[in-house]
């Protein structure tokens, strides 16, 4: 089988073209945001949407639930669709509702979106009180049924706890390492050591904000950093999570800070003056580009084996163990 190539999380504004890109780079999977702030219901909305464009579009995507569904992309010359949260909202108060996500084809969600939820802290409250009660119940489900525990918007001490609490490796599915960039959402690392330790996975995002150099940054510096990771935790745990926000408004950004926690307008890890999406590097802009990562990690020295991995092999193999019942 060819390696696979997967972005391990994307929340773009989707879309026939975006589709059509995706196919031109040959992306294998695509694990995407279907809820921010979502209560469950409107997560069901969105789960509508999405049904209509694999109606729509089924010569070009379609709905995975398990690895299997990636060799099916493959052989079939379509991308596999993954499902994931970036909050916990859509399973509100009620823990049975882990199961019936899952059962709706959700793999990932993570346990906070920057604030304090009724599971852990996020990583921008000034005090992080770890995993909750209901936080090491609601893992403990995640665990049972096959769902992923992402930390990637969580603080440290609450990353550590999911990390040690948990019976499966977790991911944190879209951050770089603090020590590259100190960006507040960017890991440390002792979190990463944690992490890849227990067998997690780390997937390295373009998004500018957790770029050292911002929009600026240089492909090289990216890839060297990748190889410096692999050189301090093993390849094997890294892959790609871009957190591709293609096309989408400005007005996207103020959902994914404020939902409705707030009346006023959290900038978050941009300023008052920019406080929409910036602008990507010039060696990533849409799914047609992963071919300037994967030659960037060969000019940065990494060898072939390495290199399939990060691009999709490992979370492939993540999938494989992670998305069943225990």
């Amino acid at each position: 089988m060819k390696t696979p190539l997967i972005d391990n999380l994307q929340y773009a504004n989707f879309s026939p073209k975006i589709f059509e890109q995706m196919r031109a780079g040959g992306v294998d999977a695509v694990h995407v945001t279907i809820a921010y702030h979502e209560s469950f219901r409107e997560m069901v909305l969105n789960l509508e949407r999405w049904n209509r464009w694999f109606e729509d579009h089924g010569d070009l995507i379609f709905k995975g639930t398990c690895a299997a569904d990636v060799t099916r992309a493959q052989d079939t010359n379509r991308t596999a669709i993954f499902f994931g949260f970036q909050n916990p909202s859509p399973i509100e108060d009620d823990i049975g509702l882990v199961e019936i996500c899952h059962q709706l084809g959700v793999r990932f969600m993570q346990l906070t979106y920057n604030n304090q939820s009724l599971l852990a802290t996020g990583c921008y409250e000034d005090d992080d009180t770890g995993l909750t009660r209901m936080g090491r119940a609601v893992v403990e489900e995640m665990n049972r049924v096959g769902m992923v525990i992402d930390m990637s918007h969580s603080g440290e001490r609450s990353t550590l706890e999911a990390i040690a609490h948990s019976t499966r490796p977790i991911a944190i599915t879209h951050a770089n390492p603090h020590w590259w960039h100190a960006a507040l959402r960017n890991k440390s690392n002792a979190v990463l050591k944690a992490l890849t330790d227990a067998g997690g996975m780390l997937g390295f995002s373009v998004y500018p904000h957790h770029l050292a150099g911002g929009s600026d940054c240089t492909l090289e510096g990216f890839c060297t950093m990748i190889a410096e990771a692999a050189a301090r935790y093993g390849a094997q745990n890294l892959g790609i999570g871009t957190d591709l926000c293609q096309d989408q408004p400005d007005s996207i950004v103020e959902w994914m800070r404020v939902g409705r926690w707030t009346k006023g307008i959290d900038y978050g890890e941009g300023s008052a003056s920019n406080a929409g999406f910036p602008p990507m590097p010039v060696w990533f802009n849409d799914n047609r580009d992963f071919g300037n990562i994967r030659s960037g990690l060969s000019a940065a020295g990494m060898v072939a084996d390495e290199i399939d991995g990060i691009m999709g092999g490992n979370w492939m193999r993540f999938y494989d163990s992670s998305f069943g019942p225990l």
